[in-house]
């Protein structure tokens, strides 16, 4: 059977979207969910647990399978940046931010999206805590790293944060003590923040004695090294690919670039490795810009190229799904107003449909084979991904120029799917 669609309109999908999930329980190959990056303090008026879980049924909907939460623990006082703080100057591990809610809210939120079956995954901070966390307090000194005069350091412009000592034992057990303590109430698991700036081998230790007593966890990784996926995360992040798709939205680089770019990233990872593409972040919105200052008019392409590409696990951040144009404060209080359902929510719920129900968009050991399609337009990116019985095939204009295919005209940044079951 062979299917055409033609700039993004793959309505005839939806319907035949995956089936339901026999029973709820965490799958051992994540390679087919899609990533929804959940900003709770932004996310509603309120911006708590409460009034953030009456979205969960919209993001079904949508098509998410993994919620991640922006880190939702207390924030440090001491050098605290702007008016609430960075979300990543944590206070306390085990604990929730009361801007939030409660930790028992915190549990109800997670329950409903369980109900609803949703994944969760919390953002985890293991390179750093706030200058004044409980740890400071209550740990001995040598669980941080610091200077000649006893101080703890900061790295970068963190000016709000002190650097945890990997060369002390105690405190590496204590920070996976504090991850159980998390799984126990029945996350799903982590992404995990600035992951390249932790020893590797604390990964490469702790999550496998994590995944035996937490079946099938997800473990992402903000962080673009190989090492990172021996015997540690499931994903890690596409950083060169989200800065080439804006430099191609530029006109910078073109499609020899991204060819380049998937064979050199197909060569280098492993084959199980889901490298997690995206237009957007909270990094990216707040201080590079949204994705409509960075790509214009070819942010949609961009987006449906994160849903395609070999080995690509889908990400949407915060506001996407309604095309927020806006960056959202990063220390202060800068919700989202009210929601709206227009043409970006079409365009990711069917997005989502297409990538469940195509077994060749999978990233990981069970997707598709990637295979360049050759004698197209200069300027259009085209390839097919195939498994046995199912084939997809995209066709995407990476110019800002109408161009011709055989079988019709691909519109300025535009594109046409076709997939085939047998």
């Amino acid at each position: 059977m062979k299917r055409f669609f033609t700039l993004g309109v793959l309505l005839a999908i939806v319907a035949t979207a995956c089936s339901p999930k026999q029973g709820f329980e965490r799958p051992a190959d994540w390679g087919n969910t899609v990533v929804y990056e959940m900003n709770v303090r932004q996310y509603t008026p309120e911006g708590t647990f409460a009034a953030t879980a009456e979205h969960l049924p919209r993001l079904k909907e949508l098509g998410v399978d993994v919620v991640w939460l922006m880190p939702i623990y207390p924030i440090g006082v001491l050098e605290r940046k702007g008016t609430l703080g960075s979300y990543y100057a944590i206070s306390d591990y085990c604990a929730t931010n009361p801007e939030f809610g409660s930790l028992e809210e915190f549990d109800a939120f997670l329950a409903k999206a369980h109900e609803e079956e949703l994944f969760v995954v919390l953002d985890w901070v293991a390179n750093h805590t706030s200058p004044d966390a409980k740890w400071i307090n209550e740990s001995p000194a040598d669980w941080y790293v610091r200077d000649e005069n006893g101080k703890t350091i900061v790295q970068y412009d963190w000016t709000d944060i002190a650097k945890l000592n990997y060369d002390n034992h105690d405190m590496r057990a204590e920070m996976e003590k504090s991850m159980r303590f998390w799984l126990d109430r029945g996350v799903d698991g982590f992404r995990c923040d600035m992951a390249c700036e932790v020893p590797f081998d604390f990964w490469q230790t702790t999550i496998p004695a994590l995944r035996k007593d937490y079946k099938n966890i997800y473990m992402l990784a903000e962080g673009e090294h190989t090492e990172l996926h021996v015997n540690s995360f499931d994903a890690s992040y596409s950083w060169e690919l989200h800065h080439l798709l804006n430099a191609i939205a530029r006109g910078e680089k073109d499609c020899e670039h991204l060819i380049e770019y998937v064979e050199k990233d197909m060569a280098t990872y492993p084959k199980q490795a889901l490298r997690l593409m995206f237009t957007s972040n909270h990094d990216e919105n707040s201080w590079a810009g949204t994705e409509f200052e960075r790509m214009g008019d070819a942010a949609k392409v961009m987006a449906m190229l994160t849903f395609t590409l070999p080995n690509g696990q889908p990400l949407i951040y915060t506001g996407q799904e309604m095309g927020w144009n806006k960056r959202f404060e990063f220390f202060e209080k800068d919700n989202i107003p009210a929601w709206e359902q227009n043409e970006y929510e079409t365009l990711y719920k069917e997005l989502t449909a297409l990538r469940h129900a195509n077994p060749a968009l999978a990233a990981g050991v069970n997707g598709g084979n990637f295979e360049l399609v050759e004698d197209v337009p200069q300027g259009v990116f085209a390839f097919t991904r195939s498994v046995e019985g199912n084939s997809v095939t995209v066709y995407a204009n990476l110019t800002s120029k109408p161009l011709s295919l055989e079988e019709n005209m691909l519109a300025p940044w535009g594109w046409s799917i076709v997939t085939i079951n047998e």
